[in-house]
């Protein structure tokens, strides 16, 4: 740049030293210039030695240099690093911009163009078309011309500030919005890492088909708080490289997407992008500019990928953590605010890896608010619930319903709620177990359905099971999730599914009946699209690793397919005399004036579900403290119940059988009206 100002002013009859009293600033570039390289008086020398000097220091600097780099990766020749080093000045002193602007005038330009590129370049051994020095630096995304609809040699190039501070070695933890750096030595090595020994050897092979340029990505698939991005770290790191991550949906702006091939080659990192895709779903993987290296993959077991990159690519399926893996997690992360014991935290909580790096922060930071050092199981669910977030955008969470003791069903309801208990309690033993000898496996999930008129404790009795195994419960509606447009209604329970099993959190999908209903013949379009979303459902449910319960009002109607892959049925009734009897005694306050043998007429004549039972008792208690009585009687009662009869449209019995005087007293008083 410098030698081109005095030539320009030669060439208009003034002393080279004229340049530095127009632009001061660049004494201060020639004067280090000239104590580096003092006997360099002639510009073709101090070009030709000054690039042998650059040549030589590369060769023998042992430290990462990232113009070397991507002028290695990227096939750049000297011409074309010099083309992208001249447009970067601006970014590296503003005062070239003012240089910059009154070299091009009449444009008002602050960005050096083409065309002054190519008379940059012409004070260089020969003539060099810019042009075709700028075209792969342009494909490439390190360069950007900012008005490509002016002609080509006005067209203004800067280098992407992103860019250009990896260029100068600064390692951002977040190069562009979306993205993230992490060093290598963020991960473990693979032999470190909580995974099967055997996993672990595939992992150490893969890093040898990488290196050898055999394999070009690696997918890992798992639930979204598995180590996926662990992994591949430890890859990254094994191959003495850092970790860019990426997340997916960056992808689709093309701007920021150009960047990432050049940003990887220049902080010298594995690009990983990060899916969580649905069914049917699929991305195609493009062309990273310049970028010629390993690729990582991250997603769920949902969703496909595309594009040439694929013919190369290995798979690495990861399953949920043992209960032994998920303690070593635990004690690795916990430290010095380990519980007493790990092993029933371990045991109790199915969360991945990723998510018990979280909880285990959070956890201590509860037991820390109580004064304590050492964890609980209440400090691990508090904390797994501020991960549950996620999912509340999707589903709604139901507070503890107390215990068995507050629920009143017929014994054989009672039995089989208490074996499903047992079942979910002991799930992924009985996986464990079962898995290899059982035709097509058995996962860790539990599918259970609830099925009985409304009203009878269904979902009390989901929030009764939650409590006792130290869960929380989320519920969904299903036609809420139910989508008029093509797959989205598939792409809705993808989405609550899969972050509900990853969250180790019970799922109640309330209304089952709108979509496990029986499929029908094909007739419409409606009917066609109705049996997919039915399909998708009876297969993704197979598939779940979690807890969930389906509850219906109409059992009949639930498809047999859906039934035969259910593991538990648990069948709720209208409540007889007797169990009604325990729930008016479960629903009044203690203190109510309501006599026993009131209280059994009223549970004798009074056929109710346990639903309206709790609804009268509420109404009841309001209307004495209306009338400030304080305690419920009998007629508070008695007119509740009536309420409940008029809101459900069924008659009101009979309230009390009458005397035969006062029956037959009634009845002379009806004939005399008559006759």
């Amino acid at each position: 740049m410098i030698f081109y100002l005095q030539h320009r002013s030669q060439l208009s009859g003034n002393s080279p030293k004229q340049v530095f009293e127009t632009f001061p600033f660049l004494s201060s570039y020639w004067e280090e210039l000239q104590h580096r390289f003092p006997e360099i008086e002639q510009t073709e020398q101090f070009l030709n030695i000054l690039r042998t000097e650059c040549d030589r220091w590369e060769e023998s600097c042992q430290e990462w240099l990232p113009l070397r780099a991507v002028r290695q990766q990227a096939s750049l020749g000297a011409e074309a690093v010099a083309c992208l080093v001249l447009a970067g000045l601006t970014e590296q002193d503003a005062r070239f911009g003012e240089l910059f602007s009154v070299l091009q005038q009449p444009l008002v330009q602050r960005r050096p163009t083409l065309g002054l590129l190519q008379q940059l370049m012409q004070m260089e051994q020969g003539p060099s078309d810019a042009w075709n020095l700028c075209l792969p630096l342009l494909d490439q995304g390190l360069l950007v011309a900012t008005n490509r609809d002016t002609p080509r040699a006005e067209w203004a190039v800067r280098v992407p500030s992103a860019v250009w501070s990896a260029l100068r070695g600064e390692y951002a933890k977040e190069p562009i919005p979306g993205t993230k750096y992490h060093p290598s030595g963020d991960f473990a090595p693979i032999r470190e890492l909580i995974l099967a020994p055997e996993q672990r050897a595939q992992l150490s092979e893969l890093v040898l088909l990488l290196s050898s340029n055999r394999t070009r990505a690696v997918v890992v698939r798992g639930l979204a708080g598995s180590p996926r991005i662990e992994i591949l770290g430890s890859i990254s790191r094994e191959m003495g490289r850092g970790l860019f991550e990426v997340d997916g949906p960056l992808l689709a702006d093309e701007e920021r997407r150009r960047l990432i091939g050049p940003i990887a080659i220049l902080i010298n990192c594995i690009p990983a992008l990060s899916f969580e895709l649905g069914t049917g779903e699929s991305v195609d993987i493009p062309p990273l500019g310049g970028y010629a290296g390993p690729i990582g993959l991250s997603l769920g077991s949902e969703g496909g990928l595309a594009g040439p990159l694929m013919d190369r690519s290995v798979t690495v399926h990861l399953q949920p953590e043992t209960p032994e893996q998920r303690l070593r997690y635990w004690q690795r992360e916990l430290k010095d605010h380990s519980a007493e014991d790990l092993h029933p935290i371990a045991k109790g909580f199915t969360l991945s890896g990723g998510h018990i790096r979280k909880a285990a922060r959070v956890a201590a930071t509860h037991a820390a608010l109580d004064g304590r050092l050492k964890i609980n199981s209440t400090d691990v669910r508090q904390a797994t619930r501020n991960l549950g977030q996620r999912l509340e955008f999707l589903a709604a969470r139901l507070e503890d319903g107390g215990d068995w003791a507050h629920l009143v069903v017929p014994a054989s309801t009672e039995r089989a709620l208490h074996d499903l208990q047992t079942r979910c309690r002991h799930r992924e033993q009985l996986a464990t177990l079962l898995s290899r000898q059982l035709p097509g496996g058995l996962n860790r999930g539990v599918r259970a359905l609830f099925e009985g008129p409304s009203g009878t404790g269904k979902t009390l009795a989901a929030r009764i099971l939650a409590s006792e195994l130290g869960l929380d419960l989320y519920r969904v509606d299903l036609a809420a999730l139910m989508n008029k447009y093509i797959g989205e209604t598939e792409k809705n329970l993808s989405r609550v599914l899969s972050r509900a099993e990853d969250l180790d959190v019970i799922l109640l999908l309330d209304e089952g009946d709108s979509l496990m209903s029986r499929r029908t013949d094909v007739k419409t379009a409606n009917d066609r699209y109705a049996n997919l979303e039915t399909n998708y459902l009876l297969q993704r449910l197979e598939t779940y690793v979690g807890i969930v319960l389906v509850t219906t009002n109409i059992g009949g109607a639930i498809d047999s397919a859906f039934r035969r892959r259910i593991d538990a049925i648990v069948r709720f009734h209208l409540p007889q005399a007797e169990e009604r009897w325990r729930l008016w005694q479960l629903h009044l306050p203690p203190r109510h004036a309501v006599q026993p043998d009131e209280l059994e007429t009223i549970a004798l004549r009074y056929e109710m579900t346990g639903a309206q039972i709790r609804n009268a008792s509420v109404q009841a208690a309001l209307s004495a403290m209306q009338g400030s009585r304080g305690a419920i009687k009998v007629a508070d009662l008695r007119n509740a119940i009536q309420s409940e009869y008029r809101k459900a449209g069924a008659a009101v019995p009979v309230e009390e059988i009458r005397s035969a005087e006062c029956q037959e007293h009634r009845l002379s008083g009806f004939l005399s009206v008559i006759s």
